[in-house]
This record gives C-alpha cells, structure tokens and sequence, in this order.
C-alpha cells in the first residue's frame, strides 16, 4: 500500500508525520515544515468519534438554556459552532490526506461507529440553532447534512460489518460506541420534529411521519444492540480497559430517544395522525425514560470499580466526551418529558444533572486545554527548535 501520509515537498525537502525533518536552507523553513508535519500527524490519528465534543457541548448548552441559564448557554453556543467547523476542518483534511486510513476506521468494528458521532453532532448543533437562536434557515441545512450522513454511514458501516471477511469476536468487536447508530437516528429524529414547525402543510405532516419513523427505528436499533452489549457485559471477562467512557452510552442513546418522543408529544396539533398513537408515544417515551434511568446506577458502579477499585488512571481521553453527553442529555430530556407530559415532580432531576453534567464538561474540557498545551509547547520547544534540525 503507498504511503498515505501527505509529503511537503520545496527546497527543504520531503516531509511527513513519520519521517525526520530534513535540514532546510533556514532555520523558518525548518519550523515551517515541522508545523506541517505535525498537523498532519494530528489529522492522521484523529479518532473518528471527536465530534463527540460538540454533542456533549451542544446538550450541556441547550440544558443550560432550558433551565434559564442564558449567559451559559449563549458562550457554550459559540464554542460549539467553533469547534463544529475546526473538526469538520480536520476530518477533511484526512479525507484528503489519509484516504486509506478513513476506510480502515470505517470498516473497523471499535472505531466505524465513531463516525455517527458526526451526524448527531450536526443535529445537536440544529436543535441549537432552533432553540438557542431561532434560525431555522441553519438548523434546516444541518438537518439535511445530518440526514444525508445518516443514510451514508448507516448503510456503509453495517454493511462493511456484515461483508467484511475477517471480523473480530464479540469479546472484541462491541462496545457502547455502537450505540451511537442509535444516538445519530434518534438526533435525526429530534431535529426533524423541531424544524417541521418552520415548514408548511402537506411537508410538515411529512416531516413528522419521518420523524416517527426515524424514532421507532432508532428503538428498534437499541434493542438490537444492547442485548448484544448485555451479554457482552455478562457472560465475557470484562477488565477495566475494556470498560471505556463511550459504555455511558448506554444510558445517552435512550435519553435522546426520550427527547425525541417528547418532541413528537408536543407537535401532536401539527400532524394529527400522532393524536391516534398518542397512547403509544406517552408509553414508549416513559419506557426509554426508566431504561435510561435504570442504567445510571449501574454505570456509577461501573466507573467505581474502574477507577476506584481496579485504579485505571483517569487522564484526558477524546473518548469522555461521551460520557459528558449522556449526562446533559438526561437533563434536557427529563425537562422536555416532564413539560410535555405534565410530569412537574420532576422538575428537580434536570437541575441536578444539568450541575452533574456542566462539572464533567469542564473536566474534559480542562483535560483537553492541557493536553493542547502540552502539545504546543512540544511544537515550540522540541519540533521547531532551531538546534533540532542539526
């Protein structure tokens, strides 16, 4: 296979993630050329799940504003459409630049299913746009962004997964990250019933048949894999490495579901065909409620034992933005559950998750500052050093 790292080439030479800088004619071109060859090897090994920082973002900004904490909300609204547009510049710089290593990850059985976490990315970023800033023009194209990669990585993933000549046991092919097929439909869900009150009849009653339709898959979907995630759980060895942030997942994936079918509850008078199924939207919506909740227990314990008791370090790792997301995504979704089905003895539970979640959030977010310091002053002190290149 050739090469797939991108080369600089001029009159300092060939440069690459892997290859030793070569001396330029200056010491400028010298740190030029190293601050290419580093960017290249931050695009190369990009996990494919970083969009996972603007999901936990995006939902810990919208809890902020559903329980009146506007400032909040507004400076993490901001951060969020920065960091959708630096990831999305990153990701096409490795479309570009590591072409073989795109279609590796996304024929991988641990590191495909990050990809998904770009489809609910932009769909949290919609519901933002909608709820946050009433721009419904933004919140309609990332609703067609998000549902073109649906349909893309959907079907290209779980394909590759089924066709695919070597696969890796259960034991090592599955882990919470798979949930996130769950998580991108369930968000495709949510932002379709939110934009269909921008659209008029016969498309809002479109709009929210699709919706439905996205939601009942999405729970179909979760069925399917957490029985496989369970046994997994049960029946196999389970060592504290195993057990990553992403299993918190299995807790986010029916909280969005949750969100969702509040929001179809709500849009009950723009498409009355949901009147007749309104028994069975109140009745499943509960029940991905008490699933979610009945996880949260069951996680504490399970990051007690990983870290408490087994003393795995915990130190920054892309992989915690998901489990920040589930815990500002139960917050926003027992808010919407508790308005929409007048369930207001609820009205303390988004509040605490909302202080649980903002506090992960910016532990993660720290972690990630340090480690982007870290990096840059590698960049400044080591790479770029004048004396380096001789």
């Amino acid at each position: 296979m050739p090469n797939p790292q991108p080369h600089i080439r001029d009159s300092a030479g060939d440069l690459s993630p892997g290859s030793d800088m070569h001396i330029g004619p200056t010491h400028l071109e010298s740190a030029t050329h190293s601050r290419r060859g580093v960017l290249a090897g931050v695009v190369r090994e990009l996990s494919p799940a970083y969009f996972a920082m603007v999901m936990a973002t995006g939902i810990v900004a919208l809890s902020a504003h559903l329980l009146g904490f506007v400032w909040l909300a507004s400076a993490l609204f901001a951060l969020n459409v920065a960091a959708y547009a630096i990831i999305w510049i990153l990701y096409l710089l490795r479309i570009f630049w590591f072409r073989p290593q795109i279609l590796e990850d996304i024929t991988d059985h641990q590191r495909g299913p990050g990809f998904f976490t770009a489809v609910a990315a932009s769909c949290i970023l919609g519901n933002q746009s909608v709820v946050q800033a009433d721009n419904y023009h933004a919140a309609e194209l990332l609703w067609f962004l998000g549902s073109a990669l649906w349909v893309f990585l959907i079907y290209t993933i779980l394909t590759a997964f089924t066709v695919k000549q070597v696969k890796p046991d259960l034991y090592d092919g599955i882990s919470g990250a798979w949930l996130l097929a769950v998580v991108a439909t369930q968000s495709v869900a949510g932002l379709s019933a939110l934009v269909s009150h921008h659209w008029e009849q016969p498309y809002r009653l479109i709009i929210n048949f699709f919706a439905l339709s996205m939601w009942l898959w999405g729970g179909m979907l979760y069925i399917w894999m957490i029985s496989l995630i369970f046994y997994r759980y049960t029946f196999f060895r389970l060592s504290p490495d195993h057990l990553t942030p992403p299993y918190w997942i299995n807790m986010g994936a029916m909280a969005i579901s949750v969100l969702a079918g509040s929001q179809l509850i709500l849009n009950v008078d723009h498409a009355p065909f949901l009147n007749s199924l309104l028994p069975f939207l109140k009745g499943f919506t509960i029940f991905y409620w008490a699933t979610g909740t009945w996880w949260i227990p069951m996680l504490i314990l399970l990051a007690t034992w990983r870290h408490v008791y087994a003393r795995h370090p915990l130190t920054y790792d892309p992989l915690y933005w998901g489990a920040v997301f589930p815990l500002g995504m139960y917050s926003a979704c027992t808010f919407r559950m508790a308005h929409a089905l007048h369930l207001d003895f609820l009205n303390t539970v988004p509040h605490v998750f909302f202080y649980l979640a903002f506090a992960a959030w910016l532990a993660t977010f720290t972690g990630l500052c340090r480690r982007l310091a870290t990096g840059a002053r590698t960049l400044l002190t080591g790479r770029i050093h004048p004396h380096s290149a001789s």
